[in-house]
């Protein structure tokens, strides 16, 4: 495939500390001579948990047009290709400091909004949806669809569906030692996820690999072409809102640091502040964006 002044692309670790951690992220520009088939061919040979296409350089008061595919779907929302996908916006594009930088997906209107304090001046932050809560699940249909036993789910609290932009089951288990026993029956997550709304599994336990850290996370998105994930935004936002509604701390506001990607050899953090407003969950989900490469279609 040659193309006319060929789309440059960027690679990206998101809720990295370091390089060579956290989440890939390929986020392309000037793909306005890519037809859809293209972008998800493009998706399929990156490989990563997505990548992302810039519509266009212009933009409204800040307002840029977005899409996010995974290699074998377009998606309407995902955490760390929106603060990926941002970053570059802001070093690429832009090319100065900003507060705050909109994306308008399918899911609607995400603004990122870039930390400027000098001890935080690296970390981007992004306010998500407001948390939708579904249908809660059985307890030993999940464990073994998980490979564990019922008894390393913590029963205190419901394996529920929660979304604010991309749904996902989550999973409260009791220990860090089920956490790294946790491996998905494919056949059975492909039969349980076939006729639901969401189709990805979070599981979590409050011991972590990492003392300073408050949560462990796992995710599995095999439907999505993403067997686990090393660190999801829209994943850990629903988390968020879920803590807050069942008082997982006992208290109405939250700001964690929640550690995943371990078991992939990714390690990520994840910062995530939650707290109860009236009837109404506000959620945020931050971190770091290391720059890997950068180059161009051809």
């Amino acid at each position: 495939m040659f193309i006319v002044n060929a789309p440059l692309f960027y690679i990206v670790d998101v809720f990295a500390e370091e390089k060579y951690s956290g989440n890939q992220l390929a986020v392309f520009r000037f793909p306005q001579e890519l037809s859809e088939k293209e972008m998800q061919q493009i998706a399929r040979e990156m490989n990563f948990s997505e990548t992302t296409f810039i519509l266009s350089d212009e933009n409204q008061d800040g307002i840029y047009d977005v899409r996010i595919f995974t290699p074998k779907i377009e998606v309407a929302f995902a955490g760390h290709p929106t603060l990926g996908t941002a970053y570059v916006i802001q070093k690429e594009i832009v090319k100065k400091s900003v507060k705050k930088i909109v994306l308008n997906l399918k899911a609607g209107r995400i603004p990122v909004i870039f930390d400027t304090s000098i001890e935080n001046l690296d970390i981007l932050w992004m306010r998500q949806l407001e948390p939708v809560f579904g249908d809660i699940y059985d307890v030993e249909v999940l464990s073994k669809i998980l490979g564990i036993d019922t008894k390393e789910i913590d029963e205190r609290f419901p394996i529920q569906y929660v979304s604010t932009g991309l749904p996902t089951i989550i999973v409260p288990l009791k220990s860090l030692k089920s956490v790294k026993k946790v491996k998905v029956v494919n056949s059975k997550y492909l039969d349980f996820t076939e006729n639901i709304i969401p189709k990805t599994i979070l599981v979590f336990c409050p011991e972590t690999y990492n003392i300073k850290n408050d949560l462990n996370v796992r995710f599995f998105a095999g439907r999505y072409g993403i067997p686990e994930d090393p660190a999801t935004g829209s994943a850990n936002g629903c988390l968020g809102g879920y803590l807050i509604k069942y008082l997982y701390f006992e208290k109405e506001r939250i700001d964690l640091k929640v550690e995943q990607g371990y078991e992939v050899d990714r390690p990520s953090l994840i910062l995530l502040k939650a707290e109860k407003k009236g009837k109404n969950i506000i959620v945020h989900v931050g971190g770091k964006v290391k720059t890997f490469a950068k180059g161009e279609l051809i």
